[in-house]
């Protein structure tokens, strides 16, 4: 058996919870897991013993040591000091919601907020972890004013529903576009009116609805069942390509959507 290591900032003499990760052991203050994590208070009442000493510590798989850092650095860090680059916050965002800690969540989601991240880039990102679609009206505006056409690239990074949205609503600004003045585009529509179309589009005239939605899929995810190594049923994404037909489909709306 390979040779255990302390890690040298999160093994806290004062800690009463023990986890293995990778080939560090972390001692840290049990309270924050049960305050914060459904996950983490159900995986403790199945192994009430577990984590008590260093032979006994919860290990964590299908995490690294070091993004298991960020996690704590959340807790541990000085007050204020959470300006930090958006791998840090994209990081946090996945593990606070594979174990749900919904508030953290929410902080990693504020953070994000703040920081410039390309429109495909913040669609994805938000469609995974299906946070609240209405903080993704700026990037739906940006591709929707774009004067450039989607590209197959981009294309596959998005599901095909929300390009079929994106293409309708660019279709829709230039047409708005177009009967004031012959030959404007869907980047000559006016910032309301544009917002206007994406809201009926994606169907975004209720935030109660999308909110519902978020706390319908917590709930849901609560009813998973944890285990000690960090994994919980329901939680594993689904792999596998888009079939033919949506790879036409795909095609079809990248080069018809300029």
């Amino acid at each position: 058996m390979s040779r255990m290591n302390c890690h040298p900032q999160y093994y806290l003499r004062d800690g009463n919870i023990t986890f293995h990760v990778e080939r560090t052991l972390f001692r840290v203050h049990r309270h924050f897991f049960e305050r914060e994590s459904l996950f983490f208070l159900q995986a403790f009442a199945r192994a009430p013993q577990g984590g008590t000493t260093d032979t006994s510590a919860f290990r964590l798989d299908e995490v690294t040591a070091a993004d298991f850092t960020k996690i704590l650095w959340v807790w541990y860090s000085p007050r204020g000091s959470l300006s930090e680059p958006k791998e840090h916050w994209l990081t946090i965002l996945e593990l606070s919601t594979k174990w749900q800690f919904l508030d953290m969540q929410k902080l990693a989601i504020d953070e994000l907020e703040k920081l410039d991240i390309e429109p495909i880039e913040k669609i994805t990102t938000y469609d995974k972890y299906k946070i609240d679609k209405l903080l993704l009206l700026p990037a739906y505006k940006l591709l929707c004013k774009r004067t450039t056409r989607i590209t197959d690239e981009e294309g596959e990074q998005l599901k095909v529903p929300t390009l079929l949205r994106i293409f309708e609503a660019r279709e829709r600004a230039r047409s708005a576009a177009e009967g004031r003045r012959a030959g404007q585009t869907s980047a000559d529509a006016g910032d309301e009116e544009l917002e206007n179309i994406l809201i009926d589009v994606f169907q975004l005239n209720s935030r109660a609805t999308n909110q519902q939605g978020t706390q319908s899929q917590a709930r849901s995810d609560a009813t998973s069942t944890p285990n000690v190594n960090g994994a919980a049923n329901g939680h594993r994404p689904a792999s596998g390509s888009g079939s033919v037909s949506e790879k036409t489909l795909l095609e079809t709306v990248c080069h018809r959507a300029d």
